[in-house]
């Protein structure tokens, strides 16, 4: 099979002739129909972030496919339905598993970081995480479920927990965080949405953003935040994982406030912890999603409470996954799938 893959960090991926996937026993080969390109395949190849398994390698974990077979003892799926692959698939066995805590199960594998993942023509997974897709949604859109909707869905509701008529700020608004302020939206929140780039605040905007700001042009947005609003946020997610962003974030915080990063940074932040004792905030991290939220959050997308079509901002065969890598280097749209 053809195959986008990851010789070392640092290098561009190559499309290779690669042996095709085998299903083993409990196991389902997937032929990939679409795979988003995000930002977490970006630190792989540009940032020197270490994949769980050493190169070579084949990333990509937002997946919309289609069964083409099964091991043995699968009962899961039927081979032609139309699925996504979880970007995270936990081992169902320990104790976080077994307490509803799946997405930080500590034998958790990632697609296209501890096994192959989805810039091919196949993947084998096991057939037990594996979702449906309903009819009414295409694969070719569809796929950023996986990772793009299925995680903000979880930083919002089970962990910032983001209640009607509260007053949340989005702090990055790239394809992960455009689908936060959807969430927050949707879970009754007056929304701000915080980002450098004025294209992407304008989609927040019609995406349900009652006010928006670029940091560019103020001195201050904790205080911008205070000026348009009244008062801070109860929520700030933060969805950019840097240093700089995770103070902007705390900054729009109002007394009581919580803190919900999503985004990911190996380098320390610094917040000043009187404030978090005097004001009672609370910090708050957040990591992919638990597998019984997967269908909540398709059927939200198939009810059209939830939009795609503004989060697909472009389309490249395999041969051109450059440019999807080139794209988002750039801070261009939200999601470019790929179409292997």
């Amino acid at each position: 099979m053809r195959a986008a893959v990851l010789r070392a960090s640092g290098e561009p991926l190559r499309v290779e002739e690669v042996p095709t996937p085998v299903a083993g026993p409990g196991e389902a080969v997937v032929a990939v129909l679409a795979c988003g390109f995000c930002h977490t395949d970006l630190h792989y190849l540009d940032h020197g972030v270490a994949t769980a398994k050493p190169p070579p390698i084949i990333l990509g974990h937002e997946i919309a496919g289609r069964v083409e077979g099964m091991g043995l003892g699968v009962e899961e799926v039927e081979v032609g339905q139309t699925v996504l692959v979880p970007a995270v698939l936990p081992c169902g066995r320990c104790e976080f598993c077994r307490s509803g805590r799946e997405n930080i199960c500590p034998r958790m594998r990632m697609v296209g970081n501890h096994l192959d993942g989805g810039f091919a023509e196949f993947v084998v997974v096991p057939a037990k995480d594996l979702v449906a897709l309903p009819p009414e949604i295409e694969p070719s859109k569809g796929c950023i479920i996986s990772d793009a909707l299925t995680t903000p869905y979880h930083a919002v509701v089970n962990r910032a927990r983001v209640r009607p008529g509260e007053r949340v700020a989005v702090v990055g608004c790239g394809g992960v965080g455009i689908n936060a302020v959807q969430f927050a939206v949707l879970a009754g929140a007056e929304v701000v949405a915080i980002d450098l780039n004025d294209q992407k605040l304008g989609v927040a905007s019609r995406l349900g953003a009652s006010a928006t700001i670029n940091p560019a042009r103020t001195e201050d947005v904790g205080k911008e935040v205070r000026r348009i609003l009244g008062d801070g946020v109860d929520v700030a997610i933060e969805v950019v994982g840097s240093p700089a962003t995770i103070a902007l974030s705390f900054s729009a915080l109002r007394r009581g406030g919580r803190l919900c990063l999503v985004g990911y940074s190996s380098a320390p932040a610094v917040l000043p912890a009187h404030r978090v004792m005097f004001l009672e905030f609370s910090l708050l991290g957040s990591l992919g999603c638990r597998p019984a939220d997967y269908p909540r959050v398709v059927e939200l997308v198939r009810r059209g409470r939830i939009r795609l079509d503004p989060v697909i901002t472009g389309e490249v065969g395999l041969e051109d996954i450059g440019t999807a890598a080139d794209r988002l280097r750039r801070g261009e749209g939200f999601r470019t799938v790929v179409r292997p």
